[in-house]
């Protein structure tokens, strides 16, 4: 897009700042940017948010021009240029927003949100909303930044090879942190070599930019990329995991603490024990006291199906950890679950989305860790095609040799309609899955079944 018309933009945004993208919501005095969908075309509503006072409206459709409007070649790509003419400034304020950014294949919401928890602690800190985290996400957040701001945290989620590239040529972030490298959406990035290859274009965007990444130096995939981009890294705190039954509570090893800080947290499972020692890592790198990182960290609780704990009462509980799954993650929740020390513990598992080729075999090696790992499981219920079909290709045998009590289910519907399963859960209940499967439902239908009968 031509350079005037980024200006204009600017100079429309400074008056404005405040951008939307939904024409439902929009508010008197914002910038409406026209999106187009495969089912929706922004445009035809530019007309609709003028009338209810928004101050612009930018479309890529001249049939739609009218007073009030800018007419852009690409709607999308003017939002991105938009932000990244944005984020030019950052380094011009009296006082420079410092820029972290956030990717990886699990776990980056919560170590965002982490991370967060504790920078606020001495900082004015901005950071993603919810998992805002793509082309349209980013730019987004980029534009919620004022001079006002001391740090903003920046979250990027990849599909595809060139997104990371993509969005960090809009962010620039001065500091990088990668939570891991999996096995997830292998459809679009063809297998975990290319996960690798595209989540480590952060590092590849902070080394040019002469910045810092903050490392799990234990992670060899992550520091080999480190070590070839040249990039300048910052090793995580060493720490150990006391116990995650099932809260998780660990240790923090700082060297200017004389001992260990032992930190209790309101976060489920073992695995999330370097989150904590990530946002640790970063908050006393800025300068916030080890004391402070504690309260943080502690103070922390997760939303929305991410490792939240239900209790239904009488001993028993609900492990909702099912926004998403992808055979590094679901790995990850069962190792933890199996350290977990219930007296019964049963699991509801759901398919792995977006694995391609390697979806099979994938869900095949679940289905062996449940019968070989040596976990202790009342019942084990699988839900969808992927665990249906594993379980009769390979299950089937396992089951025989290591008996277990299993239940199979092509949708969420299926189980919610057999009463007789979830009457017979009970304990500790883990729920996993991708967020397609929606098994929030089944959650919903035991919790319902569990109040019930209480009453």
């Amino acid at each position: 897009m031509e350079q005037r018309l980024i200006e204009l933009l600017y100079e429309a945004y400074l008056a404005h700042p405040s951008i939307t993208t939904d024409s439902r919501k929009v508010l008197p005095g914002q910038i409406f940017f026209a999106l187009k969908g495969e089912r929706f075309d922004g445009n035809a509503f530019a007309g609709e948010v003028l009338e209810k006072g928004a101050a612009l409206a930018v479309i890529d459709d001249e049939s739609r021009s009218q007073e009030g409007t800018i007419l852009v070649p690409d709607v999308l790509a003017a939002l991105q240029e938009l932000a990244a003419y944005h984020r030019q400034q950052f380094s011009k304020w009296d006082r420079p927003v410092k820029v972290v950014g956030i990717t990886g294949t699990n776990g980056k919401t919560t170590t965002k949100e982490l991370i967060r928890s504790v920078l606020g602690k001495k900082y004015n800190v901005l950071a993603t909303e919810g998992n805002l985290n793509n082309q349209i996400g980013v730019p987004l957040t980029l534009l919620k930044v004022k001079p006002e701001h001391e740090i903003a945290i920046v979250e990027m989620g990849a599909n595809h090879p060139m997104d990371i590239a993509e969005l960090c040529a809009i962010v620039h972030p001065d500091y990088g942190l990668i939570t891991n490298v999996g096995k997830a959406h292998l459809l679009g990035f063809g297998s975990l070599e290319g996960v690798i290859a595209a989540k480590t274009e952060l590092y590849k965007s902070v080394a040019a930019d002469q910045g810092i990444v903050f490392i799990d130096s234990f992670n060899r995939d992550l520091l080999n990329k480190a070590i070839a981009y040249g990039v300048q890294c910052r090793p995580y705190l060493p720490g150990t995991v006391e116990d995650c039954s099932p809260y998780l509570s660990l240790k923090i090893y700082d060297t200017e603490a004389p001992d260990p800080v032992l930190v209790q947290t309101h976060l489920i499972g073992s695995y999330n024990a370097i989150n904590c020692l990530a946002a640790a890592t970063v908050g006393r790198y800025f300068g916030v006291t080890i004391e402070q990182v504690k309260e943080a960290i502690e103070q922390y609780e997760p939303q929305n199906m991410r490792s939240q704990l239900v209790d239904l009462g009488h001993g028993n509980e609900l492990i909702m950890d099912a926004y998403n799954a992808n055979a590094t993650s679901m790995n990850a929740a069962l190792t933890s679950f199996k350290m977990n020390h219930a007296p019964h513990k049963s699991v509801i598992l759901g398919d792995m989305r977006e694995l391609g080729a390697e979806s099979q075999r994938e869900h095949a090696v679940i289905l062996d860790y449940l019968f070989t790992s040596g976990i202790q499981l009342d019942m084990i219920v699988l839900v969808g095609e992927e665990f249906c079909k594993a379980f009769k290709a390979k299950g089937m045998a396992l089951a025989a040799q290591h008996p277990m009590n299993v239940r199979c289910y092509m949708n969420v519907q299926d189980l919610i309609d057999d009463e007789a399963t979830l009457h017979n859960l009970g304990g500790t209940i883990l729920v996993k899955g991708s967020r397609t499967m929606q098994l929030e439902k089944a959650a919903e239908a035991i919790k319902n079944l569990f109040i019930h009968h209480e009453s």
